[in-house]
Order: structure tokens, then C-alpha cells, then sequence
């Protein structure tokens, strides 16, 4: 039986990625500080580590984001898969980006970023990207490839793997982790939460750590908040946002007939094609899908019997609402429509003919799954209320292990991390919410 305690210095909500890589490193924080240890942190959660997003997702890890504050975090995330990638089930094959010409200067500017940030990528153009490709995937389709962005230190996790690799780090801290407990309500004292309502209870805290995923609209609203937000931009201009807003994740497996390998005969780098001008027409019927491509894969790591990769592409935009609950695979409002399963074939076969035909492959399971976004798609990462830290990942979580690492140093006591100081609550107010990115997808 669960026994909530009555009060813990630090009551963080919600174990998935950010929620235990925050307790880990700030158990570390506080041991190397002298100022407690893991045993002063608890952490809730309403279902189980990892039963949100996290225990869902993909499983890539990357930096490629043409919001360039992001490049510094994906290196300390790095730093964290690395610490120990057998435990987290990280594989270090790198990250393959592929776009046409109209994405060139982008390219160009990331990468430029990524390496000022100490993140290592190179980028190639025209016929040296197509040569690249090529001598990973002697059958890629390059005829409208423009420009290629490789990232060396990317890779993918297993999901699972990475999850109870980071509980482990938490209990071998002392840091407790109870599942089945959900956060009901908040008990605001002087604008500081002094306990969280849970269902076994109330827990009285000093410092509430909010990572709820995608429920994190619902909490939000529990503490009083909008639900617009007046966002201004660098260029003056201003606009009226919703604080929250909901996609429908699109991603899945495909089974394949010989092991997913490239021409070194090696584990192939994560792949992520965006062609903006290129159709992805439906291989049965010859109807067009969609009038652009964006498509990314990798082998498949879990939740596959036999070899296959796994896969997705941009998520749909739900709105303002969502039913969160049931979450993922359990909720059968927003499961993936078959055209996903056409998409996703299509794509992989116009690159790589290996794998045209495929379509008769794709694994036939649930695909449900939904995030919150932010109002401008990028990370929240600040204190909205005095004692009240928000992790709020617009759907960035499961690649940024780095942001627990660097939060962490902000609840231990550190006035400042320069990485976080961008994706601050207050930059809405002071003209510095992020604008559009020459991308169809809201995550870049």
C-alpha cells in the first residue's frame, strides 16, 4: 500500500523524463552542495514512471530545431544519455536531417549553432549532400535533395529502457517515486503552493516541480491561470494565444523482411526528411496523400517482435481542449486514421525503394497519443509562482534529459543557468516569444 508522506522538501509531479531526471540530478545537487540529499524528494505520479509521452515516444534524440536556444540543452542532454547509455538503452548513431534548396540557409544556421554550442554537425549542399546520402544508402532518392545536416553525437533510446534507467538513478539516490498519485489540487498560501491535494492525501512542500506532460492545461487552470496569454514578438508585433494547445502524435512500426542496415552494414543514423515542395502519393491508388513530405525513422528499439522501424511524421492539431484521460493507446478518440500508415509507407518507399511496398507491413496496433504545446511550440522553463518550478516541454520531452540536469541547479539554489534564461514565462510579456520557422512541423 502507498503511504504518502505527510511534507517533503521537494514534491515533484509527474515521472516521466523531466520529472526523474530532475530528481536524479538534484538529489546529486543537493549531496555535492551539502544541502540534503534524495531523501528529501518525492516523486508523483498519477499512473506509473513513463505512462505518458515519455513511455510512448519514438525514442530519437536530437538537436535539430531551428529555434536555436534549444542547441545548448540537446548538448547537456547528451552529456546525460552518455553518463550511461546501457542503463538508458542509448545508441549513439547520430542524426541524419534532409531537406531541399529552399531549406539550405536554415540548415546552414543550425549548424553553425549546433557547434558554437558544442554540439558536432556538419552540413553538405547539392551534390555533396546527395553523395553523403548515398554512401550511407546506396538506394536513397535524391533527386530533391538540396541540403543534409549530420549531427554525430544523436542517436535514439529505448523508451522503456531509458525510463526505469532513470528510477534506478532516482532510488539509488534515495529519492522516492510513488505511483498512483494523482495531484487533485493545491492548497495557495501568500501566491506559494504550501500542499498538493492529492488522492491519498495532502503533502505539504517548500518547492512544488511541475512535469505534467499533457496535462499540464489542467493543472494550470487548478492554480487560477489564463488560459489566453497576450504573446509579443521581437518585431513589435503582438498577438493573442492559447496558453495551451493539443496535437495528436503520429508515429508507429513497420516490420521489414531483412535487418534495417546502411552500407557500412552498420545501425544507420536516425533519419528526418522534410521536402516542402515534394507530394507523397499513395502507392496503391496513386492519389496524392499529401502535397509535401516529412517523414523520420530508425530501427525499431521496443515494441517490435522481429526486425522493422519505427517512424512518424508532424502531429495534428486538436485545439484548446483535449480529453486527456484515457491517455495513449487507451484512447480511442484520438488513435492514427490509416491514411498515417499510408503516409508513413509512401514516404519511406519514394526514399528508399527498399521499402516500397510495405505498406501490407505496418504493424497494426493502437497509435493514440497527445501532447500540450506551448502558445509560440517551444519550451516553457521558469517559476510561475514563488515555489512552483513548470517543466513544460511542448512535446520536446523524451530527447531533453538535459533539462532535469540543468533545472536541477536552479532548485538547489543557483540564481541563474544561462541555457533556461530563453524559454522563461516572461518572455510573452517582453517582446521575446518565438515566431514561425520555415517548417511545416510545429516542432522545429
Amino acid at each position: 500500500m502507498t503511504v504518502l508522506p505527510e511534507s517533503k522538501t521537494y514534491v515533484i509531479a509527474g515521472a516521466g523524463i523531466h520529472g526523474l531526471s530532475t530528481a536524479w540530478h538534484l538529489a546529486m545537487e543537493l549531496e555535492a552542495r551539502g544541502k540534503g540529499s534524495g531523501k528529501d524528494i518525492v516523486v508523483l505520479d498519477k499512473t506509473a514512471p513513463g505512462a505518458g509521452a515519455s513511455g510512448i515516444a519514438c525514442g530519437c534524440v536530437r538537436n535539430f530545431y531551428m529555434t536555436e536556444a534549444l542547441h545548448p540543452i540537446l548538448r547537456h542532454s547528451v552529456d546525460v544519455w552518455m553518463e550511461d547509455p546501457v542503463r538508458f538503452g542509448f545508441q549513439q548513431v547520430g542524426y541524419i536531417s534532409v531537406g531541399e534548396e529552399n531549406q539550405i540557409a536554415d540548415y546552414e544556421r543550425m549548424t553553425k549553432s549546433q557547434n558554437a554550442a558544442g554540439y558536432h554537425s556538419d552540413v553538405y549542399t547539392g551534390k555533396e549532400a546527395k553523395d553523403f546520402l548515398k554512401g550511407y544508402w546506396p538506394d536513397f532518392n535524391t533527386d530533391q535533395v538540396g541540403v543534409v545536416l549530420h549531427e554525430r553525437p544523436s542517436g535514439y533510446a529505448g523508451t522503456r529502457q531509458a525510463i526505469a534507467g532513470l528510477a534506478e538513478k532516482c532510488a539509488q539516490h534515495g529519492v522516492q517515486i510513488l505511483a498512483g498519485v494523482e495531484v487533485t489540487g493545491y492548497d495557495v498560501t501568500n501566491g506559494r503552493i504550501s500542499k498538493l491535494h492529492t488522492n491519498l492525501g495532502d503533502i505539504a512542500c517548500d518547492v512544488a516541480v511541475l512535469c505534467y506532460g499533457a496535462w499540464i492545461g489542467k493543472h494550470w487552470e487548478m492554480l487560477g491561470k489564463a488560459d489566453t496569454i497576450e504573446a509579443k514578438y521581437p518585431d513589435g508585433g503582438t498577438n493573442t494565444l492559447d496558453m495551451w494547445t493539443y496535437w495528436r502524435l503520429l508515429e508507429g512500426e513497420v516490420y521489414i523482411d531483412q535487418p534495417y542496415r546502411d552500407s557500412r552494414d552498420l545501425d544507420p543514423p536516425v533519419l528526418h526528411v522534410e521536402m516542402m515542395n515534394t507530394p507523397v502519393i499513395n502507392e496503391e491508388t496513386g492519389a496524392e496523400i499529401s502535397d509535401h513530405l516529412y517523414v523520420y525513422w530508425k530501427n525499431g528499439a521496443e515494441r517490435m517482435e522481429r526486425a522493422g522501424v519505427q517512424g512518424g511524421t508532424i502531429p495534428i492539431k486538436i485545439g484548446p481542449k483535449a480529453m486527456v484521460d484515457p491517455y495513449g493507446w487507451d484512447n480511442e478518440e484520438y488513435q492514427a486514421d490509416d491514411w498515417f500508415a499510408d503516409y508513413l509507407t509512401a514516404a519511406m518507399g519514394y526514399l528508399m525503394p527498399r521499402f516500397k511496398g510495405h505498406r501490407r507491413n505496418f504493424k497494426d496496433r493502437p497509435n493514440g497519443g497527445i501532447g500540450a504545446f506551448t502558445p509560440d511550440n517551444v519550451p516553457i522553463f521558469d517559476w510561475i509562482m514563488p515555489n512552483a518550478y513548470m517543466i513544460a516541454d511542448s512535446n520536446h520531452g523524451f530527447k531533453m534529459t538535459g533539462v532535469g540536469k540543468l533545472v536541477a541547479r536552479i532548485l538547489a539554489g543557483d540564481n541563474r543557468v544561462a541555457e533556461l534564461e530563453p524559454f522563461a514565462f516572461s518572455r510573452f510579456a517582453e517582446g521575446r516569444t518565438f515566431g514561425a520557422s520555415n517548417s511545416h512541423c510545429p516542432w522545429v
